[in-house]
């Protein structure tokens, strides 16, 4: 135990030293919070950080060593602080307004804000907020009196801008910064803005009732309109399910319309196959009758027709050149006459040797020339009659080759109004096939033959019945 003594004094004595070196320590070594400055005063040397000549220090965010006795320390909080404002001011207008805000400042961070703040606010800083309302107060009440009710509504921040910058100078000499300034409420004690907002709320009003008015408007359309749709639907379905019925009357009407309806077409279908057979039958007799009939006879007609022109023709031109024959001795009589009285009219002048004698000759020769134009008129009167006659006597000679001629020519139109009567039968049936449609075309053609004697007559005798004279014999 003896042996372990001396150590347990010395472990005594290291711990006594330890102890009384941290309080020591912590009795002269001074840390300064991140929101408070140390300002150390006493047994201290001027240093940059040091304003004006003020022999103190400053700590921010570290330590520092104090002598207990020769220097005291002591704190400066660096916290926000916050000073309500109602102040009663008076507008350019002369309207009295009540202002009401709230400011926000604190200790500046700088040496030069601390050590000014330290002069006038250490150990006192509850009275910051009273110096800061007066501060803020005379430049609030200065700053409206220049601006209208209208103006402060309306630029608020404009007016806190303001504000702020004309309190500047005055919160850097106290040692503080505004970190905000805010406007809250503006008061009216004279209802100076309740007045100017009547218009707008009227205004608000009115449109408000105008839009409650549209919307009820466009709610009654629109309901008007959704029962429309529903009357529509409920008129849609109502046709749908008419249609439907109907549609099921007309299927079993059909069904029930089936069986007759196939008999008769199948009635009619045999009917139309009999009806081609038949028109098949009637374009073949058809055929044959112009191959056997039709154009023979034709090409008789056309023979018989030609023959009687040239006939016709012929005897025309001799009948003409005969008339010119005539004509032309009519007219060398009638020069020869005239020359002879020429002739006889000189000699009987050249014999009287009078006046009588000449005058006689003259009266002579005017009615030689007289009796010689009579001669040729008469002459030429007598040459036309002549032609006249020669085609009186070609007509009378081939008058059965030119009424031949008109019939043949005539031919197709006396068929068509033999056959006139069939143009208005719509369907015919023509019994025994080929043997009834050859004796029913036998007897349109009989029917013709029977009429051509009388039409023969007809156009000897003339068209009103009566008959032709007989030709002049030529004397």
């Amino acid at each position: 135990m003896e042996a372990f003594l001396p150590i347990i004094i010395v472990i005594a004595l290291v711990l006594i030293a330890v102890g009384v070196i941290w309080g020591v320590t912590k009795a002269i070594w001074k840390v300064a919070e991140p929101n408070e400055a140390l300002i150390i005063s006493g047994l201290t040397r001027g240093t940059l950080e040091n304003t004006d000549g003020m022999d103190f220090k400053i700590v921010t965010g570290k330590g520092a060593l104090v002598v207990p006795g020769l220097q005291t320390v002591r704190t400066l909080a660096l916290t926000l602080n916050e000073t309500e404002l109602k102040v009663n001011c008076v507008t350019s207008q002369g309207i009295q307004v009540v202002v009401e805000g709230v400011v926000i400042y604190k200790i500046g961070d700088s040496p030069a804000f601390i050590a000014n703040a330290a002069r006038r606010f250490l150990g006192q800083q509850p009275k910051m907020e009273s110096q800061v309302y007066n501060v803020f107060e005379g430049h609030l009440r200065s700053i409206i009196g220049s601006m209208t009710v209208e103006e402060i509504i309306r630029e608020r921040d404009k007016l806190a801008s303001q504000v702020r910058s004309a309190s500047g100078v005055e919160m850097e000499k106290l040692g503080l910064v505004v970190d905000s300034l805010q406007i809250k409420d503006l008061q009216d004690p004279t209802g100076y803005i309740q007045n100017l907002a009547k218009p707008h709320i009227a205004q608000v009003k009115m449109e408000a009732r105008i839009a409650e008015a549209t919307r009820n408007r466009e709610a009654a359309e629109k309901e008007a309109e959704a029962a429309a749709m529903i009357a529509d639907a409920q008129s849609l379905s109502a046709i749908k399910q008419s249609a439907a019925q109907a549609n099921a009357e007309r299927a079993r009407a059909n069904a029930a319309q089936a069986g007759p309806l196939a008999d008769a077409t199948a009635r009619q279908q045999v009917v139309v196959q009999e009806t081609e057979v038949a028109k098949l039958e009637a374009d073949r007799e058809e055929q044959k009758l112009q191959t056997t009939i039709r154009k023979p006879a034709d090409a008789k007609a056309y023979a018989q027709r030609t023959e009687a022109e040239a006939q016709k023709a012929a005897d025309i031109s001799a009948a003409e050149a005969r008339a010119k024959r005539t004509e032309l001795e009519a007219q060398a009589n009638a020069r020869r006459l005239e020359v002879e009285a020429q002739a006889s009219a000189a000699a009987a002048a050249a014999m009287a040797g009078a006046t009588r004698v000449t005058g006689e000759a003259e009266a002579a020769a005017t009615k030689a020339r007289g009796d010689a134009a009579a001669s040729a008129v008469k002459a030429k009167a007598l040459a036309e009659a002549e032609g006249i006659k020669a085609r009186g006597e070609a007509l009378e000679t081939n008058q059965d080759a030119v009424i031949s001629q008109q019939l043949a020519e005539n031919m197709p139109t006396i068929v068509a109004a033999a056959a006139e009567p069939f143009a208005h039968v719509g369907q015919l049936t023509v019994l025994n096939g080929g043997e009834g449609l050859n004796s029913m075309v036998g007897g349109i053609l009989s029917q013709v033959g029977n009429f051509l004697p009388s039409l023969a007559s007809a156009l000897k005798n003339g068209k009103d019945g009566t008959k032709r004279p007989p030709a002049t014999p030529k004397s």
